[in-house]
């Protein structure tokens, strides 16, 4: 257990002193965050929508915020080594994947939960919302169903980095909207077209959106969503850790790693 969690710290470290060393990073956490919230939520104003329809956008809002900076620093745990041209020397260590992605993990909800608190500080001064209003059980729960997401998409991405190279990048930044969009960020996905809304009925996150939101007013669409949301979250992070080492060994066998590296 120890060795365990000495790699894993590894790569938790590693993380934190790429990310303080990132002039980009306070962006990342405050100013593009605030931003969205300060945003949807003039918008809101603007519309002249009720307190609760303006909660149902605003908890949309922070949820994408939050899923984002968590998501980049799962899909960092393989970027760094492709942007540094170190892929082959990492893969060199006594390390397994789980290492890699836990510990990547671990930094991502850190700077997730500071995003959070930071909007939710904000949306409760500028717009009387208050997402601490369903209790610490129900926003821990909501919050751990983002992670989840975050932590699924991010090695899914890394898995695309692994098998196309440098080409992928762009995924990290693209894969993780298109998931909220569809997973109803902004509205019920009963709005979706029929074989839209069943690929949403397909992402974790849904179900935990939907869970937080009956706590403000609104009718659940489902009838157990968090046993469909952890349900489904565990079935995605065992598929999407096979996927990564699955690519892993193919970019060992094609020589994409030797080409990714110096």
């Amino acid at each position: 257990m120890r060795e365990e969690a000495i790699r894993v710290w590894a790569f938790a470290l590693r993380n934190l002193l790429m990310a303080s060393r990132n002039i980009f990073f306070l962006f990342e956490l405050t100013f593009w965050p605030m931003v969205g919230v300060l945003s949807i939520g003039l918008m809101t104003r603007f519309l002249r929508l009720s307190p609760d329809e303006a909660s149902f956008v605003l908890i949309g809002t922070m949820a994408l915020s939050t899923v984002q900076v968590c998501q980049l620093d799962v899909s960092y745990a393989v970027l760094y080594d492709v942007w540094s041209k170190s892929m082959k020397h990492q893969f060199l260590a006594p390390i397994a994947v789980r290492h890699l992605t836990v510990g990547s993990w671990l930094v991502g909800m850190a700077r997730g939960l500071v995003v959070f608190t930071l909007l939710a500080a904000l949306a409760w001064w500028a717009f009387g919302f208050n997402p601490l209003a369903t209790g610490p059980g129900r926003l821990a729960l909501f919050l751990l169903g983002c992670f989840l997401t975050a932590w699924i998409v991010g090695v899914l991405v890394c898995a695309l980095v692994m098998l196309f190279g440098t080409r992928a990048e762009a995924s990290a930044w693209a894969a993780v909207n298109l998931v909220l969009v569809l997973a109803g960020i902004y509205y019920p996905i009963s709005v979706l077209p029929g074989p839209v809304a069943g690929i949403a009925q397909a992402i974790p996150l849904t179900y935990f959106l939907d869970m937080f939101r009956s706590h403000f007013g609104f009718a659940s669409e489902f009838a157990t969503p968090l046993a469909w949301g952890f349900g489904l979250s565990a079935a995605y992070i065992g598929f999407s850790h096979w996927a990564l080492g699955a690519a892993i060994n193919r970019t060992r066998r094609t020589g994409l790693l030797l080409r990714m590296s110096e």
